[in-house]
């Protein structure tokens, strides 16, 4: 090479595949269907606060700095460079999905906004949450068993040619922004909302149980990582700024993402579980101790004669 100096190829394959860092936070676009939601909850959310401190409910000030969070790191992913780039490249868009799905709705369920709701809410709408949280459909995604079931089975999709169609599919982004939250949200709610007790046998089998599952949330971004190949079939390298990586590191980098937060999402689950399972432990350990002698002795005969 003359001069001692790099190919083209060479420099293409040094340089570095994601924006930097002045770049990342520099880069913003208005996205006005984030805009009009983050407006509505902010607003709701605060309404439902006036409404319990005129009820003489107290509503925490971390509960309310949490939905905060959730909003701000909502409009980070709609407005900042990964929503600008989510249908050029696999990272952003993996990115923006996982943290849609996992981070949102993590920091939204903190926030408690049903219990809000009951405390400073209409009354109505509080009476339809209740009742859509007591309900069969509610129950069964409140179960820590079923919930990273579903998320395995969403992230696999990135495993397939379809992905490609998603992800370069301006409907489909728009279903993202509002439904992706939504589902997680739902997944969690049940879990970190209070009044939504189980047996603590019962909680202890679904935490070792979601255990072992909420590992394998990682295997579609181990997949992505590892495979030497495009799996969605889009070959096509994305054009437009000089960092842009190849459609085979584009694939390498949205599996590293993956992988490195479906193993952190699992972390708020687990607390939320070891939560669940103390709150059972003690109610049961109250409606023990309201127990007159003679009924657990009576409870203790009727155990015996079961076993026998």
């Amino acid at each position: 090479m003359p001069g001692g100096g790099l190919s083209s190829a060479a420099r293409s394959s040094r340089r570095h595949p994601t924006p930097s860092t002045p770049e990342f936070w520099s880069t913003w676009h208005l996205d006005p269907l984030a805009a009009v939601l983050i407006a509505v909850a902010a607003v709701t959310y605060g309404w439902w606060v006036v409404g319990a401190a005129r009820r003489g409910t107290r509503w925490p000030w971390w509960r309310t700095l949490a939905f905060v969070g959730a909003l701000i790191l909502f409009g980070i992913l709609q407005f900042g460079i990964v929503g600008i780039h989510d249908q050029d490249l696999r990272w952003a868009f993996v990115l923006r999905l996982a943290l849609l799905f996992f981070a949102v709705p993590t920091f939204a369920a903190f926030a408690a906004p049903v219990s809000l709701l009951r405390s400073g809410g209409p009354a109505r709408l509080a009476q339809a949450a209740s009742a859509a949280l007591a309900s069969r459909p509610a129950r069964v995604l409140g179960n820590a068993v079923v919930s990273p079931l579903i998320a395995l089975a969403l992230f696999c999709v990135l495993l397939t040619p379809f992905s490609a169609t998603i992800r370069e599919s301006p409907v489909w982004a728009t279903a993202i922004t509002v439904f992706v939250p939504m589902l997680g949200f739902a997944l969690l709610t049940p879990l970190s909302e209070p009044g939504i007790l189980r047996s603590s046998t019962f909680v202890t089998m679904e935490f070792l149980l979601a255990f072992v599952e909420l590992m394998a949330d990682a295997i579609p971004g181990i997949v992505l990582r590892i495979t030497n190949h495009v799996l969605d079939g889009s070959v096509t390298a994305a054009v437009g700024q000089p960092w842009f990586p190849s459609p085979l590191r584009d694939q390498h980098l949205a599996g590293d993402l993956l992988w490195f937060i479906a193993e952190v999402a699992d972390v708020p689950v687990l607390i939320s579980l070891f939560i669940r399972w103390q709150r059972s432990d003690r109610r049961e350990a109250r409606t023990v101790d309201a127990l007159t002698d003679e009924e657990i002795a009576e409870l203790t005969r009727a155990h015996l004669q079961r076993r026998g």
